[in-house]
């Protein structure tokens, strides 16, 4: 579903924050993004999102190139990055409907798509009210519902589990879950190494911009835990560029 052949990324200034990427994401699989601030995965994130221009490497989702086929790649998939910008002045229900408008969802689709995701995240009772009244956690449910309802093929999500309350965190799980089992997948960054080790079937971890590992998350964790990976993995980079 997800390709990333020789993915590089420098900035201006010479900054790079990618450097020879490549992994790909399966259908029906949760593929977990591990590094420390900074390691390149929003860059990696952004620019499989279509909304990062790139000149090294090619991506593609469902077979179409993000560059040279970029509406048809968009379709395949919805990005939510960490702090997802909605539309203050609306009230939930309206700024559903008019994602559903924008993604053409019929309305007796978008009908028993909001009130499920909706009331799965406990936010039915604040549809009617401005998005300028929710809190961040609110906010970040809103998000969630408006892109579960479009049933994408791939689903991106940059620090998804950050400011939700437990039931929420624990109620995305199953939601991810469940578009796996319908044949979708789920590539997402997270800090929350104890979420990655118990949801994903596969992870990566990045450090500086470089792939340091990757594979089925039991293979990579054995016997200790993914914490002690990453910090293993990370410190025998680091003492290798000594």
């Amino acid at each position: 579903m997800l390709q990333i052949e020789h993915f590089s990324k420098t900035y201006s200034g010479g900054k790079r924050a990618v450097d020879d990427l490549s992994l790909t994401v399966n259908a029906g699989e949760i593929f977990g993004f591990i590094g420390h601030n900074g390691a390149g995965k929003t860059t990696t994130l952004r620019a499989v999102a279509g909304i990062l221009n790139y000149t090294e490497g090619e991506i593609y989702v469902a077979g179409h190139n993000v560059k040279t086929d970029a509406v048809n790649a968009k379709k395949q998939m919805v990005f939510l990055p960490d702090n997802p910008d909605l539309y203050d002045f609306m009230n939930g229900i309206d700024y559903l409907n008019f994602i559903a408008d924008v993604c053409e969802i019929s309305a007796q689709e978008r009908t028993q798509r909001i009130a499920y995701y909706a009331d799965g995240f406990d936010l039915t009772g604040n549809l009617g009210s401005p998005i300028g009244s929710y809190s961040h956690g609110m906010k970040q449910k809103l998000a969630l519902v408006s892109a579960f309802m479009r049933k994408p093929r791939l689903l991106i999500l940059d620090e998804p589990f950050v400011g939700l309350d437990p039931l929420a965190s624990h109620t995305l799980k199953e939601y991810l879950r469940q578009l796996c089992a319908e044949g979708g997948c789920v590539f997402f960054s997270t800090h929350v190494l104890e979420v990655a080790e118990k949801l994903c079937h596969r992870v990566a971890i990045l450090k500086d911009g470089k792939l340091i590992c990757q594979g089925k998350t039991a293979d990579i964790v054995g016997s200790s835990t993914l914490e002690d990976v990453f910090l293993r993995q990370a410190k025998e980079k680091s003492d290798e560029q000594i």
